[in-house]
């Protein structure tokens, strides 16, 4: 099958409809073998009866149905175990991404080699309120991630087969794939400029709070991607760090005693005296929370999960 398309949607009854109908379009007219996999994420309106209308209209329609509201990254996570595709392209429910990229999009995996292309809006329709915290949250992931994308959250983007079904999206991680990818060694990274489509049915999904869990999120995907399986490398040498300056200035501090100034003030009324305990302290506790994360790690069904490119 050339392309698996997996669309998360929500309460998108009044868009499904002309947003099939357009995908259907498009690869009829480039000849596309094509599944395009539905995943209703617990929609309180009519889109599952709506879904299971566009299956008895179109063949290659597929649909996965939520009991509740679970998020779009386990939609997504759900749509990409089932796909079937050499590529797969995921897009929004709300007709904002265009299906005419498709082919560019299917080209760039195939003929140029690309593991991932990630649409870039770069003419959005969007209020300010939307768009300047965009910018900045994109920037920021830019510096921590090193993928230099625009627009890392893009709704429409494309992979090679083999990605998706490397990888593993789970909390509100769907905004890092990127980043998750080039972690399990997916690094060739692209970028398209797409059409941005004003919203044509129902409203917006998302609010303002998806800023602040957006670089909560960040700040823990960076984490996993550079310590998951060696966490000890990173707490074991800050509290290590943290340890030896405290360790050292208590040391100092009691030669100074001892054999400098013997008229000075007790150690136990010394300022920098519980400054360098508070130093050790949180060294040690630091120190044995790297202990209990390799525990954890080692006992992780995934510890040894590893992306395999080729074997013969």
């Amino acid at each position: 099958m050339d392309i698996s398309i997996v669309i998360p949607l929500y309460n998108e009854e009044e868009s499904l409809p002309e947003l099939i109908s357009w995908i259907d379009r498009v690869c009829k007219k480039e000849s596309y073998s094509v599944e395009v996999i539905l995943i209703d994420d617990g929609s309180k309106d009519k889109s599952w009866e709506v879904v299971e209308e566009l299956k008895q209209k179109f063949s290659f329609v597929r649909g996965i149905k939520f009991r509740r509201n679970y998020g779009k990254s386990a939609a997504l996570n759900t749509g990409f175990a089932v796909t079937k595709g050499k590529v797969v392209i995921t897009m929004d429910a709300d007709l904002q991404d265009s299906p005419d990229e498709i082919p560019e999009l299917y080209s760039m995996i195939i003929k140029e080699d690309y593991d991932i292309v990630s649409g870039w809006k770069k003419e959005r329709h969007d209020p300010l309120s939307k768009t300047i915290p965009t910018k900045l949250y994109n920037g920021v992931t830019r510096i921590f991630s090193g993928i230099k994308l625009h627009d890392m959250n893009c709704g429409l983007k494309a992979y090679k087969g083999d990605v998706v079904r490397s990888i593993e999206i789970f909390g509100e991680m769907h905004r890092y794939i990127p980043v998750i990818a080039k972690g399990a060694g997916f690094d060739k990274i692209g970028e398209k400029v797409v059409q941005h489509q004003e919203r044509k049915y129902g409203v917006s999904k998302f609010g303002l709070n998806r800023f602040v869990n957006g670089f909560l999120d960040l700040f823990t995907i960076t984490f996993i991607t550079h310590f998951g399986k060696k966490p000890m490398h990173f707490f074991g040498l800050i509290g290590t760090l943290f340890f030896i300056l405290g360790f050292s200035l208590t040391f100092w501090l009691g030669i100074e005693k001892l054999f400098f100034n013997q008229n000075a003030v007790l150690l136990a009324d010394n300022t920098w005296f519980h400054i360098a305990l508070f130093s050790m302290v949180i060294g040690t506790q630091l120190f044995l929370a790297g202990f209990i994360a390799e525990l954890i790690g080692r006992n992780s069904s995934i510890r040894n999960n590893y992306a395999v490119e080729k074997e013969i």
